[in-house]
């Protein structure tokens, strides 16, 4: 089993992108899976572009892509990725779509074809905060999990999904009350994650609460 495991560059000002940094330090293998680890850029378009090149040379039993949600208290799994761009902030070469279709010939959305809740579940075994997310926003980073989704549709029998991560410790020196989490905890949370997405390969996704009133 390949497991295609991609993270962001820094964006938005910010010296580092705890997404990039903690796929870098994932585990090689887990649960007998081989883990390929991406860079992808904070670029509409041009990120899937990256990973599309990606699928067609490894060609990958799943997709997951990570990305920074500054501000969230822990780990969120997403649910759903919507068609739609509408960029609050431009991205790293000045791009800012606003009421854009990400693809023309794409479904209004995508559900996560990972086992969503079972990440979660093997991410709290490791007394870390995780929650099952039903917005990834209108960012690059719902792009790319609409993108990821698009394409496991179009190359056939690859399972996508999206964990947003929080800050890093040193990303909230100056920025008081927003929650961050250590570099370490981070990889030993996807770490988990990953371990359910290889444990649930073949199964039915836990039946246990993720949803939200508001």
């Amino acid at each position: 089993m390949k497991i295609l495991v991609t993270g962001f560059d820094p964006f938005g000002g910010e010296p580092t992108n705890p997404a990039i940094e903690s796929v870098k330090r994932i585990d090689d293998n887990i649960e007998g899976a081989e883990i390929i680890k991406l860079e992808i850029p904070t670029v509409f378009h041009k990120a899937a572009d990256v990973v599309e090149e990606k699928i067609k040379e490894v060609k990958p039993d799943v997709v997951l892509s990570i990305g920074q949600a500054g501000g969230r208290y822990g780990i969120a799994v997403e649910r759903v990725a919507i068609n739609q761009d509408d960029a609050r902030i431009e991205d790293n070469e000045g791009n800012q779509p606003i009421d854009v279709v990400i693809r023309e010939d794409g479904a209004p959305a995508y559900f996560s074809t990972l086992p969503i809740k079972a990440m979660v579940e093997e991410i709290k075994k490791e007394n870390l905060p995780a929650y099952v997310s039903n917005t990834a926003g209108t960012f690059v980073c719902n792009h790319i999990m609409y993108q990821d989704l698009y394409l496991a549709e179009k190359y056939r029998n690859i399972k996508a999904g999206f964990i947003h991560v929080p800050f890093l410790t040193e990303q909230v020196v100056d920025k008081k009350d927003t929650a961050s989490m250590s570099l370490e905890d981070i990889v030993k949370g996807l770490n988990a994650a990953i371990r359910a997405i290889v444990k649930y390969n073949d199964k039915e996704d836990l039946s246990v609460t993720g949803g939200a009133t508001h």
